[in-house]
Parts: structure tokens; C-alpha cells; sequence
């Protein structure tokens, strides 16, 4: 077995609530972390081509979190993949620990970029797409996970307007849809990306084969958008 085979396999999906519940205190957001489990699990454990010993590698596939609140589910995740080590959870939040109640890129191996200023995410996806076009790099793959609350916010509308056309084929989004929106859209989210261009499947946001499905589905010349329908529940 491989290095990569082995720390893949350090902890499982079913370890994941034991890690979530190593990281107390009052800013865990629980509800807004679990609603991501799945979505993160299945895309680091069968999609993402990234492991802790390509965190510089250019070529490695690029995650963004925009979701930045309640990110314990995407720490519990990292930990499980061997980006952290697991004795690092109990201290989330606290003052001398790089688990902060957003993530932050300059601490954490495999974080691509600091969030939790909603909206910020998708544009900077595009712009990291757009980057890896522009120096001959076809393969990396950019995948931005964002909030359906997010999407109150303007700068996404932009950036889902830009991609279509540009024909931003490497561009993932998953949009986490917890029915947190304060405005609805006519057609609902999916409607939203088809207007602009984009291939658009929405699953439920739990079941694990749904999801790789409509992760790999192919969507030649456009960019992707998976909404995952879940339903917030407790940490």
C-alpha cells in the first residue's frame, strides 16, 4: 500500500461525528457544518486530486471553501485525510490555534483561501480558473463549495454571468442548499445557472452515490454547478 492508499484510509466517513464532536465552544455553527459533511467527504474521498504532499503542487486540483462559517465539518474532513493532525481539534477557536471559527489559508496546509465574507468565493473561483487557462494548465480542476444565503449576494451573479460565456469548463460550483435564502429565485438555483450557460444537476445533498454522480458528470465547454438539497440538523 502506497503512502497516499494508507493516510487515505486513517479515518473513514464514520469517524467523522467522533472528530466534529473533538471541537467545542460557542461558535461552532453545528448546524451550518453538518449540512457540508457529505458534500466535503464525497469530494476529498473520491473526487478531489489533492493529498497533504501536493498541498504546493501546481497541478493539484483547487477546493475553496466560501462557506466559511461553521467550518468544523471541513476541518473534521481535513483531519481525517491527514492534512491535520487529529490533536489539533479540541483547540478549534481558540486563541493560539490555527482552527479559527473561519479557516485561514496561511495556517492550514490544503486551504486554498481565508473565507467567511459571504460572496467571495465564486468570483474568486472564477478568477482561478480564468489564472490556470491563462498559464496553459488544462487538467487542475477548480471547485468552489458555496451557501445558498450566499447567493443573496450580487458578486455571484456576476461571477455565474462571466463563466458561462467565457466558457470556464474547469469551474465547479456546489451550492449547499439548506433553504437559508432570504430571496427566492424564479425556476429555484438551477434555474439560475442554466440562464447563464452552465451544465446543472441537483441531487440530495446526502446520498453519497448521487453525489459522485453528479461531481464527475461530464459538461463539455461549460462550466458545472451541483445543487446539494440538505436538510441542517445538530452537531
Amino acid at each position: 500500500m502506497n503512502t497516499d492508499t494508507a493516510r487515505a484510509h486513517l479515518h473513514g466517513y464514520g469517524e467523522l461525528p467522533r472528530l466534529m464532536g473533538l471541537m467545542t465552544g460557542d461558535e461552532k455553527h453545528g448546524p451550518a457544518a453538518t449540512s457540508t459533511l457529505d458534500v466535503l467527504w464525497v469530494l476529498h474521498d473520491r473526487v478531489l486530486r489533492i493529498s497533504p504532499e501536493r498541498t504546493d503542487d501546481p497541478e493539484r486540483d483547487r477546493f475553496l471553501l466560501s462557506k466559511g462559517h461553521g467550518p468544523m465539518a471541513y476541518y473534521a474532513v481535513l483531519a481525517a485525510k491527514g492534512f491535520l493532525p487529529v490533536d489539533r481539534l479540541p483547540g478549534f477557536g481558540s486563541y493560539d490555534s490555527p482552527l479559527g471559527h473561519h479557516p485561514d489559508r496561511t495556517l492550514l496546509p490544503g486551504v486554498e483561501i481565508g473565507s467567511g465574507s459571504l460572496g467571495h468565493g465564486l468570483p474568486i473561483a472564477v478568477g482561478e480558473a480564468l489564472g490556470l487557462r491563462a498559464q496553459g494548465r488544462p487538467d487542475p480542476a477548480v471547485w468552489v463549495l458555496v451557501g445558498d444565503a450566499e447567493l443573496d449576494e450580487g458578486s455571484n451573479h456576476e461571477a455565474i454571468a462571466f463563466a458561462g460565456p467565457a466558457a470556464l469548463d474547469r469551474l465547479h460550483v456546489v451550492v449547499v442548499d439548506n433553504a437559508s435564502a432570504s430571496h427566492a429565485r424564479p425556476g429555484g438555483i438551477a434555474a439560475r445557472f442554466e440562464a447563464a450557460g452552465w451544465s446543472v444537476v441537483t441531487v440530495d445533498g446526502h446520498d453519497h452515490e448521487a453525489l459522485h454522480a453528479a461531481f464527475t458528470r461530464p459538461h463539455p465547454g461549460r462550466p458545472h454547478a451541483v445543487v446539494a438539497r440538505t436538510r441542517s440538523k445538530n452537531a
